[in-house]
């Protein structure tokens, strides 16, 4: 087994192997390279693969969070292919992600484990602090569309201005459920990571426009025959009218329309308005994940 920093060319396998530990996670190849190649210098990342007989069969990675305004915010990921592990593979990623923690400021870092994989975490230094949640649906099955109130337009995501998309997501984003407050992303880094992401289907992702104004959205990104819902969210002024019920509502029957034949997402356990419109939408809990820090 050897770990060695990932290449572009690594993403088709990568994209195989998240598939096969994460059998809901949607991860094209080209996001796959999107997400090695696309980094933000201020993260001060760090990715490695673990390679078997010629096959990537780990992933570990990290780096700092440039998107809260918080210093020393730090994410973690490692993951192992159900056929090699207890092989020695996930802590030899472990060792190397936080050997590179400790040189580059972090002071907290965040990792999900899915439930055979929180005593890692916990004997590694990590304690719980959430959960997440994780469910699929078939979009070709759904409830009756609401309808949509007469001052608010609905428009492809391929049809409204990178600015306006900014805009809500930033502003949705505030109250965010999580560690750290996602509240200094800036326009240039949203942009190379989401607006630009080779995943993002634009034409599948809604948005509710009053005006000019995006005031409630959803983001779908695609692989093939699955979806995945990535940020939904509707500005404060205008919650409480069922903006985003709408247009998960719409989307998903755009991917159905599409071909797509399974959509996943997922919800922290404190998102109880989101869970309730996922639940309506007939999503079913697939998988559940701790979230969990470490102080460094």
């Amino acid at each position: 087994m050897d770990i060695r920093l990932a290449e572009p060319d690594d993403a088709t396998a990568l994209s195989a192997l998240r598939r096969a530990v994460y059998s809901y996670s949607v991860m094209s190849p080209a996001s796959a390279r999107h997400m090695i190649t696309v980094r933000t210098p201020g993260e001060k990342c760090l990715q490695l693969v673990a390679v078997a007989d010629d096959e990537v069969v780990g992933w570990g990675a990290t780096g700092l969070n440039t998107w809260t305004s918080e210093p020393g915010h730090a994410w973690v990921a490692i993951y192992v292919h159900p056929g090699h592990r207890r092989q020695g593979i996930g802590g030899a990623l472990s060792d190397r992600v936080h050997e590179h923690l400790g040189g580059i400021g972090a002071q907290r870092a965040r990792i999900f484990a899915d439930a055979d994989a929180v005593d890692f975490a916990v004997r590694h230094g990590y304690e719980a602090s959430r959960q997440m949640h994780y469910a699929g649906a078939d979009p070709r099955n759904l409830p009756e569309q609401p309808s949509t109130p007469a001052d608010i337009r609905l428009a492809g995501l391929d049809e409204v201005d990178p600015r306006q998309a900014y805009t809500a997501d930033t502003i949705a984003s505030l109250d965010e459920p999580g560690d750290a407050p996602m509240d200094a992303v800036s326009y240039e880094d949203w942009l190379k990571d989401v607006w630009e992401a080779p995943g993002l289907d634009k034409g599948l992702s809604v948005a509710a426009m009053a005006g000019d104004e995006m005031v409630a959205f959803t983001a779908v990104e695609t692989d093939v025959d699955r979806a995945w819902a990535g940020m939904t969210g509707t500005v404060p002024a205008y919650r409480g009218r069922g903006l985003a019920k709408l247009v998960k509502s719409v989307a998903l029957r755009r991917c159905a329309a599409a071909g797509i034949t399974g959509a996943y997402t997922s919800n922290d356990d404190s998102n109880g308005p989101m869970l309730a419109i996922n639940n309506w939408l007939g999503y079913r809990r697939i998988a559940t994940q701790t979230g969990l820090v470490r102080p460094l």
